[in-house]
């Protein structure tokens, strides 16, 4: 991600990539190579100097809250990856010190800059398909299984490596849920494959799977669907080992006719961090990839680890 997130700065009008950090510094340069930036195999030398103005923080997940805290209590903006953290309090101490410091802490929430988010999104705000109804999400790929291409030690289980980007999907499009109740597919008390239903109290729902024990020879998957009165929005984008994500992205309206939006032609990675670095220029709205809307997301993670725990409903209000 690191490596994507290099590539993508160098997409940014205003940006310049002044350095990468890997514990590998050989990986360091081959990224930095092309960019002009510097490499270097301890992270505090880029956190404390002083002529940055922002850092990006690609570190896994259990890691983010102690580098986070140092870039931001040292004055410079930091973008970080999803998840934020793996723990609530991190992740409130997080947003204390951007608070604190008066620095920007925005969060990579990737499907509010993937095209199947911006459409529902649209189509929220606008009503032109009348009132959405329901969304339902899938994620589902190998990376729990040891051996797997994309199997990492450092990933956590579905409910927060995988679910909290789509939580935040929903909780954008609908709203805080009343209400969730979450079950898995266990094994050795680890959880596997989950669903989990988000009831709002008024005829909506929301439905959000995931799960990291297919096959190792399945590709990587995330599928979308946002229900409308007029409307279904429908995405399904698999992640080729040999090429760039497969995105298939659709309309289906009450006439039977599809409506073809193509494929996606934006790199979700770039707008995101072309967003970040507009908002540490001032000249954009910085509330969308706010801390707060990861946090609220995380928040439903942990809801769905303790209606697994606890097998009940979880009350969110």
């Amino acid at each position: 991600m690191g490596a994507e997130h290099a590539y993508c700065y160098g997409l940014v009008e205003g940006a310049q990539l002044a350095g990468v950090f890997s514990r590998d510094l050989a990986r360091a340069t081959a990224v930095a190579k092309d960019s002009g930036a510097s490499a270097v195999s301890d992270p505090i030398a880029l956190i404390d100097d002083p002529t940055l103005d922002a850092i990006d923080v690609c570190l896994p997940s259990a890691v983010h809250a102690p580098f986070v805290i140092r870039a931001l209590e040292g004055g410079k903006h930091v973008f970080c990856e999803t998840p934020l953290a793996l723990d609530m309090a991190e992740a409130r101490r997080m947003r204390d010190a951007a608070r604190a410091s008066g620095r920007l802490l925005q969060v990579g929430l990737l499907c509010r800059s993937i095209g199947a988010g911006l459409l529902a999104r649209r189509a929220v705000d606008t009503g032109q398909y009348g009132r959405l109804r329901s969304v339902r999400t899938s994620r589902f790929g190998s990376y729990l299984r040891v051996g797997a291409l994309d199997h990492k030690d450092h990933y956590s289980d579905p409910s927060t490596e995988l679910m909290t980007f789509d939580f935040d999907l929903v909780g954008w499009l609908m709203g805080r849920p009343n209400r969730l109740a979450a079950s898995a597919v266990r094994r050795e008390g680890r959880f596997e494959e989950i669903s989990a239903l988000l009831e709002y109290g008024d005829g909506r729902s929301a439905t959000v799977l995931a799960g990291g024990v297919m096959p190792a020879g399945y590709p990587f998957r995330v599928g979308f669907q946002a229900l409308f009165d007029e409307a279904l929005i429908e995405s399904d984008v698999t992640f080729a080992a040999d090429g760039p994500p497969r995105v298939l992205l659709g309309v289906f309206t009450q006439s039977g006719q599809v409506q073809p939006t193509g494929q996606a032609d934006t790199n979700p990675y770039e707008v995101e961090l072309d967003r970040f670095v507009r908002c540490v220029r001032g000249t954009a709205d910085p509330d969308l990839l706010d801390v707060e809307r990861a946090i609220e997301a995380l928040s439903l993670s942990q809801a769905t680890q303790t209606s697994l725990n606890e097998r009940r409903w979880v009350e969110m209000a």
